[in-house]
């Protein structure tokens, strides 16, 4: 279980360097994977691999745009993505930029 949290001003969580290009602000953190976040991805921000991961991970672009070299198709502020565990994605690419909401949990 994630810590219990009333409402809170989320401007006031810092932004923490998240490794390659990517900025994030944690604004809740469980067990076994559990995250909600806000990463940023600077412009220029390109991934080179396809992802996998063991948790389920939901994804609301709140701004900017996203290429998913797999698919050759880029996503903007409004698209959102709901991926089991196991669900290939990627790589990506960002011209912009781009910031979006993410939520992890755990499958089970």
């Amino acid at each position: 279980m994630k810590d219990e949290r009333e409402f809170f001003a989320s401007g006031q969580v810092p932004w923490v360097d998240a490794g390659g290009g990517v900025a994030e602000q944690v604004l809740s953190r469980g067990p076994d994977g559990m995250l909600t976040r806000i990463a940023r991805w600077a412009p220029g921000t390109t991934t080179s691999k396809v992802i996998r991961h063991e948790y389920v991970e939901e994804v609301y672009l709140l701004e900017g745009e996203l290429t998913d070299l797999t698919l050759q198709q880029t996503f903007t502020a409004g698209d959102y993505a709901c991926r089991p565990p196991g669900m290939p994605h990627g790589p990506y690419t960002t011209g912009t930029g781009c910031t979006m909401l993410e939520i992890r949990y755990s499958a089970g």
